[in-house]
């Protein structure tokens, strides 16, 4: 099968919702040879794709959902591929995204990273229930730009400042833009935490971190 092939149906895996195809194309590309960074680029704009039908509402949330679950199989497949070469991804910037400790609510996480793959940023998501130790190991380990908490109950929200409080005990608050958001946030509270921005919505996130690094 030749390249091309591969690639399509790798990004066709992500719009028929399909994860165990993704992850078996993923699989597929990197046994013929292909670059792990084209093929992530492949996975990257059909992501993009189900993104901007969401935007215009052609798509509704759970095939955003769906979408995602697919690209974030096959993402997973070639992004240990391209640690273990050393290589690194090129994008708008490197995003950080987790909830935190004590909170095991996702979809609302899970349509911020999509919407910011779709948009060029790398994307590092952690998943749920992540302490804010876990939180500044990631941003180290992966030099983020752009930190994302998400907190759906308004008790764990007390956890993003915790992270935030931790950061600058790192010596790492400089280097990152903290955004938060979820149901249990608000303007006022992300504020009082000194966080760098907030939006209640997936959308609106993305325009923030574009904004917060000016790309």
């Amino acid at each position: 099968m030749t390249t091309p092939d591969i690639l399509e149906n790798l990004a066709q895996s992500v719009t028929d919702y399909d994860p165990e195809g993704a992850a078996r194309w993923a699989g597929e590309a990197i046994a013929a040879g292909i670059d792990p960074l084209a093929a992530l680029a492949a996975l990257t704009d059909a992501i993009r794709a189900v993104g901007d039908g969401f935007a215009c509402g052609d798509l509704w949330l759970p095939d955003l959902i769906a979408a995602a679950d697919a690209m974030s199989a096959g993402t997973a497949v070639l992004e240990a591929e391209i640690a273990a070469r050393g290589m690194r991804q090129q994008g708008l910037g490197v995003v950080v995204i987790g909830t935190v400790f004590g909170d095991i609510h996702d979809i609302g996480k899970n349509m911020v990273a999509t919407l910011l793959r779709a948009a060029g940023f790398v994307v590092h998501d952690l998943g749920i229930n992540i302490t804010a130790a876990a939180f500044v190991d990631a941003v180290a380990k992966h030099n983020a730009q752009v930190l994302a908490l998400s907190a759906l109950l308004t008790t764990t929200a007390p956890e993003q400042k915790k992270v935030i409080e931790l950061l600058r005990e790192a010596g790492l608050r400089e280097q990152v833009k903290v955004i938060v958001g979820g149901g249990g946030i608000t303007a006022a509270f992300a504020d009082s935490i000194g966080a760098d921005g907030y939006d209640a919505t997936a959308p609106g996130a993305v325009k923030l971190a574009r904004r917060l690094l000016g790309v």
